[in-house]
């Protein structure tokens, strides 16, 4: 009897040397290295019919379910677990399963893991070992699905250097000896397909590295996640069905760097919780209809999430990410968020998600020495783990850590309609010596400091999330010099739409925690920044890292009485929603939360019962509509069009007037700031129209908390010459405060049709109206201002 795979095989018990023959597959099966458990398992064609093979140690009688056949008895081959049965004269294979008993007489059944194919196709070889499969997470991991008619689950994961990889779970006690995969690909990709599964199981690769230790990791692909501290991962299939379709096709046409973009950071376990609820028990469903209706009554545009993939320490605030592709399980099930984000979009609320590229935790069920060696990461410190972290830092160089990555981030944008990602420590990704002192960092091949695989990362990422999801806003928050982080690949930049301008956020935020009576000598904090405003396409941060660690709350940072820190934190968010860039703030600002941020902890919403945080509220709903109604604020944020100094020098009365310009239509509103506490009368300010200026919101007024010190809806230009226009206002500075006037619009012409006499005597060239010696025709117009 001859077998195709030339293997021996009998349906009765084989005499001690053909036994000997297995005796090398059943040790590595045993030892959970076999590189190939198909080539010994499963069915195997021979002369007679086919050999059916089955591995399973505890077993202690095996019988084959063949079709419709009675209970086949299958003959142990090896004493250790294998089992074999012949089927003499067969020539296809019907469905057909096990039966076999356990000690203790418990039995069960099962279908055979080993008479499938190969999972993955060539293609997705090709591409996976280019590095550029963009939907390889729909390979790898484990996917519900229906191999040769027959539902189950197939698993797949990447790796090359372990001796050995094995499915273990729930549906086989946890026994990784039960399900071994198999390696037929170059790359290194382990599979398994696995009959009778379904969603909701849950698993884990079990690795015998090649030094022969064995260890138990979390799929990198797994798309649901075990709630920590559980780390196992789950088998899931979605069955969501988004319903936001208007939303998408109007982002798509939107082009978002000329729209008003306001965005509201959130961490979705403290912001808000119900009388009665605690933590684990918010989720992601009865937090979509509240935010959602908080967001819109306040005005924003966009929502940005602190990180929602699955992490272990809650005290990371999801920076330190464990399953890439797993949406956290504290807050709910992946098609809760996706609810979420379907919920917010309806609403008209864009939804950035923070993601994290530029490392991960060393936690031993995750990422790193995922197969027994640096597979994610280096192997050298110097570039493999970050000093400050103490986690482990990608390897960006190789091609399947890059596909592993852009194709996360594709994951949330195209699987949960994520409107945008926000790159967390983009300079810990590009500078090699980030954080490392002289001699602990190692230089690229040309002897720089500049980390060129990662900058091939990003600019590929930035390339193809782009062209796949017109309107998504990538965002870097990236705090060194680095040129061009928010300009096109064309010119050389890095593709990003945005970076955050940590360098505006230092200054202001110096400057508004000095006592105004020091000001004057840090009035260059708020000027420079306009010196290089337009380098890049900035969103003015205010986020949640300014208000932790000691650093106080926004209001915490006002100097002062109580009374000068509300009017002080009022002046700093309405002199930032005039100026250029878009705007983020964390979730607490806009109530004046003295407190600073606790992740486990909840903001103080009961703050709200003082009119003097209602105010700041109140100022931050204004701020957001007239924002959004205004175009000069918003429209030329990325170009000094948009913006145009009228007095940046007045240091000792800690003053400020700019305009902000809407290119297309010519409007314009005027920003007049007093950043001392000192009430100014008749302060003038030169204006380029003449008219009635229009004082649209004052963070001084009485419904805020202020002292309602104003000028009463508005002030009239005179024609009297400042700041280089030919025309001026007299207003009223209230202390600690920030006035925003609409600018009327410029003069229209007159025209006056001329009779022949007067156009005889314009003609003539008296030196007025015309220009001496110009002829003017009966009829002909003379065009001026009024």
């Amino acid at each position: 009897m001859t077998e195709s795979t030339t293997e021996p095989a009998s349906n009765r018990r084989l005499p001690s040397g053909a036994e000997q023959a297995h005796e090398t597959d059943v040790q590595r099966l045993r030892r959970g290295i076999h590189r190939d458990p198909h080539a010994i398992l499963g069915p195997h064609w021979c002369d007679e019919g086919v050999v059916v093979r089955l591995w399973y140690p505890e077993a202690t009688t095996a019988s084959l379910l063949w079709g419709d056949d009675q209970p086949r008895p299958m003959n142990v081959l090896h004493s250790d677990g294998l089992f074999s049965a012949l089927v003499e004269g067969a020539h296809e294979l019907p469905p057909y399963a096990f039966e076999i008993t356990l000690a203790g007489s418990a039995s069960r059944r099962f279908a055979d893991p080993y008479r499938f194919k190969n999972i993955l196709g060539e293609l997705d070889i090709h591409l996976a070992q280019e590095g550029r499969h963009e939907l390889l997470y729909e390979r790898l991991g484990a996917h519900v699905c229906a191999l040769e008619g027959v539902p189950g689950v197939a698993f797949a994961v990447w790796a090359p250097e372990a001796l050995g990889v094995a499915v273990m779970g729930s549906f086989n006690g946890w026994e990784g000896l039960r399900h071994p995969m198999r390696c037929p690909y170059t790359t290194g990709i382990w599979e398994l397909f696995i009959p009778g599964l379904d969603a909701g199981a849950y698993y884990k690769y079990e690795i015998v590295t090649h030094r022969g230790f064995v260890t138990r990791k979390m799929d990198p692909y797994c798309q649901s996640a075990e709630e920590p501290p559980g780390t196992a991962s789950i088998v899931y299939q979605s069955r969501y069905n988004f319903a936001d379709a208007p939303w998408m096709a109007r982002r798509e046409s939107t082009d978002i760097l000329r729209a008003p973009v306001s965005i509201y950071e959130v961490h979705l376990g403290s912001w808000q919780r119900q009388a009665g609820e605690d933590a684990a028990k918010v989720s992601y469903r009865e937090l979509a209809p509240r935010l959602a209706d908080y967001v819109a009554d306040l005005g924003f545009t966009h929502v940005e999430l602190m990180p929602v993939m699955e992490h272990p320490y809650g005290g990371s605030w999801g920076y330190q990410v464990s399953a890439y592709f797993a949406p956290t399980a504290r807050y709910g099930q992946p098609d809760d968020l996706r609810y979420f984000i379907d919920h917010l979009h309806q609403r008209g609320i864009g939804v950035l998600l923070d993601w994290v590229p530029a490392h991960f935790p060393k936690d031993a069920f995750a990422l790193g020495r995922f197969d027994g060696t640096a597979l994610y990461e280096h192997l050298d410190p110097r570039q493999g783990e970050h000093p400050d972290w103490g986690t482990y830092v990608y390897n960006y160089g190789r091609s399947e850590v890059r596909n592993f990555l852009f194709a996360n981030g594709l994951y949330w944008l195209k699987e949960f309609h994520a409107d945008g990602l926000r790159l967390d420590a983009v300079a810990s990704m590009l500078c090699l010596d980030y954080s490392r002192p002289a001699g602990e960092w190692v230089p690229n091949r040309f002897g720089g400091r500049e980390n060129l695989d990662a900058v091939a990362f990003v600019r590929q990422l930035n390339e193809i999330a782009h062209a796949r999801f017109p309107g998504v806003m990538m965002v870097a928050e990236e705090s060194t010099t680095w040129p061009g982080v928010s300009r096109p690949l064309y010119v050389g930049g890095l593709g990003f739409g945005f970076k955050w301008n940590m360098g505006w956020m230092n200054d202001t935020l110096k400057y508004f925690s000095m006592d105004p009576v020091y000001r004057r000598h840090y009035h260059d904090k708020l000027t420079f920044g306009l010196m290089y405003a337009w380098s890049e396409n900035f969103i003015l941060p205010l986020s949640h890292d300014e208000v932790v660690h000691g650093k106080r709350s926004l209001i915490g940072k006002m100097p002062g009485p109580a009374a000068y820190k509300y009017a002080n934190l009022r002046a700093l968010l309405a002199y930032m929603w005039a100026h250029p860039g878009k705007k983020l703030l964390f979730m607490g600002g806009e109530i004046a939360q003295w407190r600073e941020w606790n992740h486990d902890g909840v903001l103080d919403w009961e703050l709200l019962n003082d009119p003097d945080h209602r105010g700041v509220q109140q100022l931050v709903r204004d701020l957001n509509r007239v924002y959004r109604q205004e175009r000069a604020l918003w429209e030329a944020d990325v170009s000094p069009s948009g913006f145009r100094w009228i007095d940046c020098h007045d240091m000792d009365f800690n003053a400020l007037a700019f305009l902000r310009i809407a290119p297309s239509t010519g409007e314009q509103l005027m920003c007049v700031c007093n950043f001392s506490p000192v009430v100014r009368h008749r302060y003038r300010v030169g204006v380029p129209h003449p008219g009635f200026y229009a004082e649209i919101l004052n963070s001084d007024a009485a419904v805020y908390g202020g002292t309602n010190t104003g000028n009463r809806g508005g002030v009239v230009a005179a024609s009297a010459p400042a700041h280089g226009h030919p025309y001026s206002v007299e207003v009223v500075l209230p202390p600690l405060a920030v006035c925003w006037f609409r600018v009327p619009p410029a003069p229209e012409p007159i025209s006056v049709t001329l009779s022949t006499a007067a156009a005889a005597a314009v003609g003539a060239g008296n030196g007025h109206g015309a220009a001496a010696g110009a002829r003017v025709g009966e009829g002909e117009t003379v065009r001026g201002a009024v």
